[in-house]
C-alpha cells in the first residue's frame, strides 16, 4: 500500500519541478512581479490599467493574489529613465513592460535577463533593440503600434487631403526622429505629395510658444504633431494654438482629435490592454521573449472633429468623413 502512494508523491514532486514558474506561482501561491516604466506619467496611461488587469484576470492572473505591479514615471523627464529603471530592475522582477524607445533602451540596458516586454517603441531594429521583427532575440519583444514609420505616409496624406494648398508641413516631437526607416519614411511620403518638412523640437512648454511663433512665421501650412510626453501633456495649449492660427493638423492619438484637435489617426487604444495582456500572459507561463514574434496593431482609427473644422473654416471632403471611424460634431 505504501509503493503507490510514494509513487505519487514522487509523480506531483517531478511536475512541480517542470512546470513552468508562474504555474508554480499560481499553484503554490506566489505573487509574480512586473514592473512597468514609462517616460510619461498616471494620466497618459489611464485608459490601459483598468482593461489591462480584466483581461489579466481572465487569463488567470489578478492583481494582489498573483500578481504585483511596481510602476515608475519618468514624468517627462527622460534623464531619470536609466536610475528609474535600475531601480525596477533591483526588485527581481518576473517581467518589466516598458513604454516607449528611451524607456525600453534604459530597461534593456538594465538588465539582460529580465524579459522585457516593449510597448510604443519605434523602429526597435534600427535603434538596437531587437534583432528581427520575427525573432526579436535576447530578452526583448515588442507590441508594434500606430507610431512607426509605415503610417507617417498615411498621415501626411490626410493632411493634403484636408488642406491641398499646404506646402510646407511642421512636425511638432520630442527630438528629431532618429530611426533611420522613420526618417526616410516622412522624407518619402512628403516627397510623394510634393510637401517641404521642417521639425521642431519641443522640451519644454516655452518651446511650444515658439514653435508656433516660427511655424507661422515661415508660412507652414499644416502640422504633424507626434504622440510624445510634451505634446501629451500640454496637447490642450497645442490644439489651442493650432485653432488660432487656423492651422490644419493631424494627431497620432484620438484623445488629441476628441479634446478639440482637426484629426488624429492611429490604433485603437481599445487594442492595446488585450495585446499586452497577451504578452505578458505567455511570458509568465513560461514562454521566452526572445521566441515570441512581434504583432502589428489589428485596428486603426481615425477620428474626424467637424466641430474644429467648422472653426477654422476648412471643409472636410465627403469622401474622408465617410472612412472615419468617428466624428466629433
Amino acid at each position: 500500500m505504501k509503493a503507490p502512494r510514494l509513487l505519487v508523491i514522487v509523480t506531483l514532486n517531478l511536475a512541480l519541478l517542470s512546470a513552468p514558474p508562474t504555474t508554480l506561482a499560481q499553484e503554490t501561491g506566489k505573487t509574480s512581479r512586473i514592473g512597468f516604466l514609462s517616460p510619461g506619467g498616471a494620466e497618459q496611461d489611464s485608459f490601459l490599467w483598468s482593461p489591462l488587469l480584466d483581461v489579466l484576470r481572465e487569463r488567470g492572473w489578478a492583481e494582489g493574489r498573483n500578481l504585483a505591479f511596481e510602476r515608475r514615471d519618468a514624468e517627462g523627464d527622460y534623464d531619470r529613465l536609466p536610475d528609474l529603471a535600475a531601480e525596477l530592475v533591483r526588485l527581481k522582477l518576473d517581467l518589466l513592460v516598458a513604454r516607449g524607445g528611451p524607456a525600453a533602451l534604459a530597461a534593456k540596458r538594465a538588465t539582460a535577463t529580465i524579459p522585457i516586454v516593449i510597448w510604443g517603441a519605434t523602429d526597435p531594429v534600427s535603434i538596437g533593440l531587437v534583432a528581427s521583427l520575427a525573432r526579436p532575440g535576447g530578452n526583448v519583444t515588442r507590441l508594434s503600434d500606430d507610431q512607426g514609420p509605415e503610417l507617417v505616409g498615411k498621415r501626411l496624406q490626410l493632411l493634403k487631403e484636408v488642406a491641398p494648398r499646404a506646402s510646407k508641413v511642421a512636425v511638432l516631437t520630442r527630438v528629431p526622429p532618429s530611426a533611420a526607416s522613420y526618417m526616410n519614411a516622412y522624407e518619402a511620403g512628403a516627397q510623394a505629395l510634393g510637401l517641404q518638412l521642417r521639425y521642431w523640437r519641443l522640451q519644454g512648454p516655452d518651446d511650444i510658444d515658439k514653435a508656433f511663433t516660427a511655424i507661422i512665421g515661415e508660412g507652414f501650412g499644416a502640422l504633424d504633431v507626434t504622440y510624445v510626453v510634451i505634446t501629451w501633456t500640454h496637447r490642450r495649449k497645442i490644439v489651442d494654438l493650432a485653432l488660432r492660427h487656423r492651422l490644419p493638423a493631424v494627431y497620432w492619438h484620438r484623445t488629441y482629435a476628441v479634446d478639440g484637435g482637426l484629426m488624429s489617426y492611429g490604433e485603437d487604444e481599445r487594442e492595446v490592454p488585450r495585446r499586452l495582456a497577451g504578452y505578458m500572459d505567455k511570458i509568465l507561463r513560461g514562454a521566452k521573449a526572445a521566441d515570441l514574434p512581434i504583432e502589428q496593431p489589428t485596428k486603426l482609427e481615425l477620428v474626424i472633429n467637424l466641430k474644429t473644422a467648422k472653426v477654422m473654416g476648412l471643409t472636410i471632403p465627403q469622401s474622408l468623413i465617410g472612412r472615419a471611424d468617428e466624428v466629433v460634431r
